[in-house]
């Protein structure tokens, strides 16, 4: 087995590991993560979009080399979406040529049809079934808080025993369990029942010192000045009243946009016209633009240079 897919086995180890994977955490992130490892649970995320909770999945398969299995959750998810589903049109040719052929007998047709080369397997049961030299995949639960309560109910197996019963065709259980990391906006409450099966953790907005280290790994072509600006304009954002705030995604979005656009330095025009990268509702951006967004400029303003970060 290679080093790679290696667990880490403690805190510090974590916080390498994240680190190897371009991904700026606090320590109680790295606790949470290390422990839901540890003690083989899955680790439940939730917080406002944008705040990096999709990306620790995609570290963890990157840094472990392990695949990542997505389940992108909608509303209206049923099972057939996320679990699996019988491959109807190949079943119904089977059968016609079963019987122009004069084939098999009817109970050994149906045996037949509902057999493992007639099943879609959907990213849960792929996530159940692939395993290599002790390398379970992640198994990526997308914004759960997007599905409805009986979609919920049915991950209730599957969070305990790491299971999935088909009627026709069995019992799938995994030889060794994924590793999980369900994610949720809130948009809704999820089900105690699925949280107690769970490490919860909530992903907060960073506070300056850490967003200005991700903008230095995330968007590292960025003036140091310009990054220290952007960083402390967006923590103001986020004490306003507004319909979305800006999460981490939309602050290395807006760096990136500012750098190619050859900024030194965050001015009224040049933040007028580069909202949409920050903010993602006009109501919000009619808002900011203008005398709001230099009122907040200026004060950025004053309070880098008092600290002598300008």
């Amino acid at each position: 087995m290679s080093s790679a897919s290696v667990l880490p086995q403690s805190v510090e180890d974590t916080l390498t590991l994240l680190s190897q994977g371009r991904y700026v955490a606090d320590r109680s992130l790295a606790t949470a993560l290390f422990l839901s490892l540890k003690l083989h649970r899955p680790l439940f995320l939730e917080g406002e979009a944008g705040t990096g909770k999709t990306e620790i999945a995609k570290v963890l398969s990157q840094t472990l080399g392990r695949p990542l299995i997505r389940l992108q959750c909608y509303e209206g998810l049923d099972i057939a979406s996320a679990v699996y589903e019988w491959n109807y049109a190949r079943q119904m040719m089977e059968i016609r040529l079963t019987e122009a052929t004069g084939g098999a007998d009817r109970l050994a047709l149906e045996s037949d049809l509902f057999s493992e080369r007639f099943l879609i397997k959907r990213p849960i049961l792929q996530a159940l079934e692939t395993s290599t030299a002790g390398r379970a995949p992640v198994l990526l639960i997308d914004e759960l808080d997007r599905t409805d309560e009986p979609f919920e109910a049915f991950l209730l197996e599957v969070l305990s025993d790491f299971q999935v019963t088909v009627p026709e065709f069995g019992t799938v259980k995994a030889e060794e369990p994924p590793l999980v990391v369900l994610t949720s906006n809130r948009t809704r409450e999820i089900h105690d029942a699925i949280k107690r099966r769970c490490f919860y953790y909530w992903v907060d907005y960073p506070d300056a010192s850490r967003e200005l280290e991700i903008l230095k790994v995330k968007a590292p072509e960025a003036p140091e000045a310009l990054s220290r600006q952007i960083v402390a304009f967006v923590q103001k954002i986020r004490t306003l009243d507004l319909f979305k705030l800006p999460g981490v995604a939309e602050t290395i979005d807006w760096a990136q946009a500012l750098t190619q656009l050859d900024r030194l330095a965050l001015d009224p025009d040049t933040i007028n016209d580069t909202l949409g990268a920050l903010l993602k509702y006009q109501d919000d951006i009619a808002k900011l633009r203008g005398s709001e967004a230099a009122r907040i400029l200026d004060e950025v303003k004053i309070e880098l240079a008092e600290a002598g970060a300008l």
